[in-house]
């Protein structure tokens, strides 16, 4: 029997909140102690982490394996350095992928001493059970547009969404769909979303997104 439809909304508010050293975070689903028996999984999404670091603050290397990684920059540089012999500088525009594969260490720094650091990032479980692999792509969202990001290992499609005063996009339908918003407000159907707001929603057909301001996001197209 298929799924119902359902549409389920997550406020930024709701989120669990983390601080460390020059760190915060807000996660959406289950990390570390905090366990949330509602919050496990969305499909394959297994974290969607909002993170803030403080100049020349950030993550020394540590070990992730059997995940897709995927980072999104909303302000400010990143430095990456992981051991597949992969570095540099992510910016927004960029969308970044660590196929963790069978181990990868990698680490995640402020690459200034003044400009704050705040990224997007996302794991999904992987179908990539070989040595960790690298990828990233450069994405320029037209205002309006759906625009696809980079590939992963696993059933989704990542696309960013940039809508000017007054426009609307419409998502094709898939068995799951989660938006998270990144900047100004949306509305999916009656639903009002904020920065940090996800939609999710399952077997709900295609949707409309509109903005009454200039507003982005990013959306998991989920084939299961």
């Amino acid at each position: 029997m298929p799924e119902p439809s359902t549409l389920l909304v997550r406020r930024a508010a709701e989120r669990f909140h983390t601080v460390g050293d020059g760190v915060e975070t807000w996660h959406s689903f289950s990390y570390g102690v905090h366990y949330d028996p509602e919050q496990i999984a969305f499909g394959p999404v297994m974290a969607i982490n909002t993170e803030h670091v403080a100049p020349g603050r950030g993550y020394d290397l540590h070990t992730h394996a059997d995940v897709e990684i995927v980072t999104w920059v909303l302000h400010g540089v990143l430095r990456h350095e992981d051991s597949t012999g992969h570095s540099g500088e992510i910016r927004p525009g960029t969308a970044q992928r660590l196929s963790a594969g069978t181990g990868v260490q990698h680490s995640e720094r402020n690459a200034s001493d003044v400009e704050p650091l705040v990224f997007v990032q996302m794991m999904l479980r992987s179908d990539h059970d070989g040595p960790p692999a690298y990828a990233q792509q450069g994405v320029a969202p037209i205002p309006g547009r759906l625009t696809p990001t980079v590939e992963v290992h696993a059933r989704a499609e990542l696309l960013a969404v940039s809508l000017e005063a007054g426009q609307s996009v419409t998502v094709p339908a898939a068995p799951r769909s989660l938006v998270v918003v990144t900047g100004g407000t949306i509305h999916c159907g009656d639903t009002d979303l904020a920065p940090g707001d996800e939609a999710r929603l399952t077997a709900a057909g295609e949707y409309d997104l509109r903005a009454s301001s200039a507003a982005t996001a990013l959306i998991w197209q989920l084939q299961r």
